[in-house]
């Protein structure tokens, strides 16, 4: 077992990780994910969870904590009416479909593929958002039918494999077709809540019956770390939801988009360091 005093200061890596998460679940309209999941991967690699499972565990867990600070954010985002309600109920069974078919593939995928979709998806989304113009645009009406229905369901499936919920993908998604950025991060808080729930359900059967779990888990999912960071994050969302309505998100964006490039680093080197 770690020292006491290391096992605290990890423990105050995983309270710092909720604030934070709680922060971006309110700016960004995104569960934090991307924050927990590399924070999580060096805590249960310090705490002799085995390879093997310790990036599924990551993101299941991660998963999970979404739940709440998803709700939270767009119920606050609702009260703005920000939201756009019609996108979310179009997409009532794509998200989750999507959400349960990432659950599947990473019940199969080895720990290497999981963090290597997590850095290519980590590194296109940073690009995004470090050479971001509000001039880049695929169009200027979202997609309706069929279209609409894949990119539910390819948003729900990657944002499902990084343990994050859909904000990041949605944001990028509806401004690349016009759409304000208040908008969508509003909406993302709603895409959040589709994507999370069946997530919890299908991480836990991916998991189920796994050697090496730590105590506190079921499947994929550690409840140990959800209980210590859901209550500072949903005590610091609201905060975040009253700067993404006061501020301009520029130096946000550069600021998450160099964390997500280090997290690739680091993720690379454990890989192939």
């Amino acid at each position: 077992m770690p020292p006491i005093a290391d096992l605290f200061l990890f423990a105050l890596a995983l309270v710092a990780a909720g604030v934070v998460s709680g922060l971006l679940a309110g700016i960004f309209g995104i569960g934090g994910g991307a924050i927990l999941v590399p924070v999580f991967y060096q805590v249960f690699g310090y705490l002799d969870v085995p390879e093997a499972v310790r990036m599924h565990l990551s993101i299941g867990t991660s998963i999970a904590i979404i739940v709440p600070t998803s709700v939270r954010s767009f119920t606050a985002h609702r009260k703005r009416s920000a939201v756009d309600t019609d996108l979310l109920k179009s997409w009532i069974i794509a998200l989750p479909l999507g959400a349960i078919l990432a659950s599947v593939i990473a019940a199969f995928i080895s720990s290497v593929g999981l963090r290597l979709v997590f850095v290519g998806i980590a590194l296109l989304v940073a690009l995004r958002m470090l050479f971001n113009r509000d001039s880049w645009r695929i169009g200027n009406e979202l997609p309706k039918g069929i279209g609409n229905q894949i990119a539910g369901v390819v948003i729900g499936t990657l944002s499902g494999l990084m343990g994050i919920g859909g904000g990041v993908l949605n944001n990028t998604y509806m401004t690349s077709f016009g759409r304000p950025i208040h908008q969508a991060v509003a909406t993302s808080s709603g895409v959040g809540v589709l994507i999370s729930i069946p997530g919890i359900f299908g991480y836990i059967w991916a998991g189920w019956g796994e050697p090496g779990l730590p105590l506190g888990s079921t499947g994929f999912i550690n409840w140990i770390a959800v209980a210590l960071i859901v209550p500072i994050a949903l005590v610091v969302t609201p905060w975040g939801v009253q700067l993404a309505h006061s501020m301009s998100k520029r130096q946000l964006e550069l600021g998450f988009g160099v964390f997500l490039i280090l997290v690739s680093l680091r993720f690379l080197y454990s890989i192939y360091g």
